[in-house]
């Protein structure tokens, strides 16, 4: 039983720059791993953890030679940098890992050195899905961030995925995963403001996942989306994230050198570009 969405993983080529941004720029309190993940695991790792939503982990390839260090450098060969990994957590990844087989999913061999279980992204949708245990990160923050004008953001309340087949990504989370949908998913209805077919499951904790498929390309979310899967490549488009004063949050982030604007398919909603966040496009709507 899928337990939670705790983070979602940014892949770059350039760690201290990307742990520089997140906790500089978008002023969020960011735990860096990287002196012991890069010993353990050849992997530099860091994780922002803002209140509420998921977690945004960053990491980077060290160790040539390591499991994960190949695996992070295999994505950014292929697809740059940028969204590499969305992880969902069960009490047994294992276990979880075979009734994921049995319902069809394409569940990668373990890999050497790894706590969970991958998920190839073949089955879904382009997303690669990593199942770990219950809490398999409960690092405390220490440190402390100065407020005074800081923008005021939450974790990833949504994560954004673009699908050429919404019907079937809903039978995906919904009967494979095994996640709860909203109920809009067994029509998935059409956003006319939008332009796109959409679903939303929730897993129990963490973040949501919205699954969206183009059914008006001239809406300028839809025109986006269908951009984005121009050359046949389905998965993660964008991660979303709250603020309780979008005005003072857009000038905080503007303030810090990022080049923010609002989105085009609506006014409460801020974007700050992917060449800004290493090829992850952010989304901040009204809390």
């Amino acid at each position: 039983m899928i337990t939670g969405m705790p983070r979602i993983a940014i892949a770059v080529h350039d760690y201290p720059a990307i742990v520089e941004l997140f906790r500089d720029k978008f002023a969020m309190p960011v735990i860096d791993m990287a002196k012991m993940s890069s010993r353990d695991y050849g992997a530099a790792l860091g994780m922002c953890v803002p209140e509420g939503g998921s977690n945004i982990e960053l990491m980077s390839p060290v160790d040539p030679d390591t499991p994960l260090s190949k695996s992070l450098q295999g994505f950014l060969d292929s697809r740059g940098e940028g969204l590499f990994a969305l992880m969902l957590e069960a009490p047994v990844p294992d276990d979880e890992a075979v009734e994921l087989a049995e319902r069809g999913l394409n569940v990668m061999p373990l890999m050497s050195g790894a706590f969970g279980r991958d998920v190839h992204p073949s089955s879904t949708h382009g997303v690669l899905i990593r199942v770990y245990p219950v809490k398999s990160f409960n690092t405390p923050y220490k440190g402390k961030i100065d407020e005074s004008g800081a923008p005021k953001l939450s974790g990833i309340v949504r994560v954004i995925v673009a699908v050429q087949d919404l019907d079937h990504a809903v039978s995906v989370y919904a009967e494979q995963f095994k996640l709860a949908m909203d109920e809009s998913a067994v029509d998935a209805e059409l956003d006319q403001q939008r332009g796109v077919r959409s679903a939303i499951c929730r897993p129990p904790t963490g973040g949501a996942i919205e699954l969206v498929e183009v059914e008006d390309a001239s809406k300028p979310f839809a025109k986006a989306i269908a951009q984005f899967l121009e050359d046949g490549k389905e998965g993660m488009y964008a991660l979303v994230l709250q603020s309780p004063d979008l005005a003072g949050t857009a000038k905080a982030l503007t303030g810090n050198g990022l080049n923010v604007k609002p989105s085009a398919d609506s006014a409460d909603t801020l974007e700050v570009p992917r060449e800004d966040v290493f090829g992850a496009l952010i989304r901040i709507e009204a809390a």
